[in-house]
Formats: C-alpha cells, sequence, structure tokens
C-alpha cells in the first residue's frame, strides 16, 4: 500500500480542512473552515483559513522590527487561527524551501513558524502565496475522531484556491460545494445507521 492508500486507511485527517457544522458548541469554530496541518495517534494540527483577527500585517511587522515599504503587504489581514497558542504566528504559504521551521502540509501548501519567512514577505520576496496565522487549533489524541463521530465536522480536500485566493466570507460554502452540499440543507441533528 502507497503512503498516500496508507494516510487514508488509518483515518488520518491530513492535506483535508475541516467545515464546522451547523451544530458547533464551540463559539472559536462556528462557520470555520479549518486547514489540518497535522494529524496522527497522538492529536491534530490544524489553521482555521477563514476568520479575521484584530491585526494587520504591518502590526506584526512592527512587533517583529521588520521594514515593510509595501503598503499593500502592511495592510493584509492576519487570521484567527484558532484558540491555542494565539500569541503564536504560522505563516501557510505556497512551496519554498529554506525557512528554518517549515513543513509539508501536501504538495501544495507549507507553514512556517519562523521569523524568516515573514522577514522574506516583508521584503517582498517571500513565497508567491501565503497568509498569515495567530493560534492554531489543537486536539489530543483521539478527540478529533470523537468529534467527527459526533457529527461536528465534515472533511473535504485542502484546495489552494479555498486557502489562498478565495474572500474570507466565501470560503465556507465554496468548501462545503466542493462536497456537493448546500448549507440550508445541513442540520445540526444526525443518525447513525
Amino acid at each position: 500500500m502507497d503512503k498516500a492508500n496508507e494516510t487514508m486507511a488509518s483515518g488520518y485527517l491530513e492535506q483535508q480542512m475541516l467545515l464546522a457544522m451547523p451544530g458547533m458548541v464551540d463559539s472559536n469554530f462556528v462557520g470555520s473552515v479549518t486547514l489540518m496541518c497535522q494529524h496522527n495517534e497522538a492529536g491534530a494540527i490544524g489553521i482555521t483559513i477563514n476568520r479575521l483577527s484584530n491585526f494587520t500585517l504591518g502590526e506584526i511587522f512592527s512587533q517583529l522590527n521588520l521594514d515593510c515599504g509595501s503598503e499593500q503587504i502592511r495592510n493584509l489581514p492576519v487570521l484567527e487561527g484558532g484558540p491555542v497558542a494565539p500569541d503564536r504566528g504560522f505563516v501557510l504559504h505556497s512551496p519554498k524551501p529554506g525557512y528554518e521551521s517549515s513543513m509539508p502540509v501536501g504538495s501544495d501548501i507549507m507553514v512556517t513558524t519562523s521569523r524568516d519567512v515573514l522577514a522574506d514577505i516583508a521584503a517582498e520576496s517571500g513565497p508567491e502565496k501565503y497568509l498569515v496565522a495567530l493560534g492554531y487549533a489543537g486536539w489530543g489524541g483521539g478527540q478529533l475522531e470523537g468529534e467527527m463521530l459526533a457529527n461536528a465536522w465534515l472533511s473535504v480536500s485542502a484546495d489552494t484556491d479555498i486557502v489562498f485566493d478565495l474572500p474570507l466570507p466565501n470560503r465556507f460554502d465554496e468548501a462545503l460545494g466542493r462536497l456537493g452540499i448546500n448549507i440550508e440543507r445541513l442540520h445540526s441533528d444526525a443518525g447513525h445507521a
């Protein structure tokens, strides 16, 4: 069995996006789309990609003493990546090797937590596509699997167009549409056969 099939057979949700179902009770995730960065027997980590924080990229650059000559880049929004470690930054970006602390999230997306990627973005020499988020979503071993069984989440394959290109308010509906589902037809109650 190849590695991709082993991942699917094990039930891990790597290279997937989680969509919060209408019955989601955690206010941190209502209406959210969360890109899964890592999922294994020890737990899971994801970055929510459709919730604005109160910060701009320019404010982050100022805190890190990084100069950026581009007003357009300085005005980019920073996202709320999740409720865990909200003071820690994560950069989701198109592949560009060489950063101090990067991890691939499939073949088309990387996540980097080191300052060097932000320095490149500020200098306008960073990855072609990127978004910056503060905090992450985290689950302990078996926790996410339990939430999936309780119908708290739907999963859909990760898509770079949704992650990087779509306006934030459209990301949930577009990801749901990739499954052929209309939000008006979803209910918070579900059964199991």
